[in-house]
C-alpha cells in the first residue's frame, strides 16, 4: 500500500460524494419538473466545473516542478498550500456539519430561479455548485500527496475513490443503494481531521525545510525501530495520519494543538434549532437530508 494511499482514496471518496449528490439534486429537479431539456446546459457546466478542477490541479504541479527552480522555494510552496489545504478541509467538514439538511432545498432553489432565467444560467449553477468541490480535491490531493514514494500510487487512489462515489451516487439516485449519509459524512469527517491534521504537520516540516521555522533537527520522539516506514503498517499510518517515525517537536506540537480542539468541536453535539410553529403551508413541506 503507497504511503498516502489511504489519504487520497478517503479526499477522492469523500469530495467525490458531495459533487455526486450534488449533481443528483439537481438532475432529479430538472427531470421531476419535467425540464429535460435543461439537463444539456446542466450537464455542460458540470464538465467545465471538473475540466477547471483538472486544470488546477495540473497548475500545483506545474508550479511545484517547473516554475520553482530551488528546493527551498518548492518547500516553501508546498507548506504553503499545505496549510491553504487544511484550512480549506475544516471550513468544508463544518459547512456540510451545518448546512447538509438545507443542502436539498438550496439547491433546488437556486436551480428554480436559474431555469427562468435560460440556459446559461442553468449552466452557471451547476458550475458554481460542483466547481467548489472540484478545486478543494484538486488542493487536498495536491497536499495530501506530498512525500508519497509514488506519483503514481496517490493518482491510482483518488481515481478509485472518485469512482466509487460515483457508483455509491448512481446507486443512491436509482434507490440501489441505501446509506446513512449523516453518519457517512460524520465518519469521514473524523477521518478527513486526521488526515488535515498530518498535512499541517508535514506543511510544518517544509516550513522548517525552508529555514522559515527552527528546530528541524529536534526531535520529539524516535521509533524508528518500532515504526517501520517500508512495512504495510507503517505505510497506512504514515499515509493516512502522517504519523512518521522520528517528527520534530515543532511538527508534533502542531499535530496535537490542531487535532484535539477541531476533532472535539467536530464532535461536540450541534444544538438543534427549535421546531417552528406549524402552519397548513409548512405542514406539506419537506426537507431531505443530504
Amino acid at each position: 500500500m503507497g504511503q498516502a494511499f489511504l489519504a487520497s482514496y478517503l479526499i477522492g471518496l469523500r469530495e467525490g460524494l458531495e459533487a455526486t449528490l450534488v449533481v443528483s439534486i439537481l438532475l432529479a429537479y430538472l427531470v421531476k419538473s419535467d425540464r429535460r431539456r435543461q439537463l444539456v446546459p446542466m450537464w455542460a457546466g458540470v464538465v467545465a466545473a471538473v475540466a477547471l478542477a483538472v486544470l488546477f490541479g495540473a497548475l500545483l504541479t506545474y508550479t511545484e516542478t517547473t516554475l520553482l527552480a530551488d528546493s527551498g522555494s518548492r518547500e516553501l510552496f508546498d507548506a504553503i498550500t499545505s496549510v491553504l489545504a487544511v484550512v480549506l478541509v475544516t471550513w468544508m467538514i463544518f459547512w456540510m456539519r451545518r448546512t447538509a439538511r438545507r443542502l436539498k432545498g438550496e439547491l433546488t432553489g437556486r436551480m428554480a430561479t436559474a431555469v427562468g432565467s435560460g440556459a446559461l444560467a442553468v449552466a452557471g449553477i451547476a458550475f458554481l455548485s460542483v466547481v467548489r468541490e472540484g478545486l478543494e480535491t484538486a488542493l487536498l490531493f495536491y497536499a495530501a500527496a506530498q512525500g508519497a514514494t509514488s506519483s503514481v500510487t496517490p493518482l491510482v487512489a483518488i481515481s478509485a475513490g472518485l469512482l466509487t462515489s460515483i457508483a455509491l451516487g448512481f446507486g443512491l439516485y436509482a434507490g440501489a443503494v441505501r446509506i446513512n449519509l449523516g453518519t457517512f459524512f460524520t465518519v469521514s469527517g473524523v477521518l478527513l481531521v486526521f488526515v488535515a491534521a498530518g498535512i499541517f504537520k508535514y506543511g510544518i516540516h517544509d516550513f522548517q525545510e525552508a529555514g522559515v521555522l527552527p528546530g528541524l533537527h529536534t526531535l520529539a520522539f524516535d521509533i524508528s525501530g518500532v515504526l517501520d516506514p517500508n512495512s504495510w503498517y507503517g505505510a497506512a499510518i504514515s499515509g493516512m495520519f502522517n504519523i512518521t517515525a522520528a517528527p520534530s517537536v515543532l511538527e508534533m506540537a502542531a499535530y496535537v494543538l490542531y487535532l484535539v480542539p477541531v476533532l472535539v468541536a467536530f464532535l461536540w453535539p450541534a444544538r438543534m434549532p427549535s421546531p417552528a410553529p406549524t402552519t397548513p403551508a409548512s405542514e406539506g413541506s419537506q426537507h431531505v437530508s443530504a
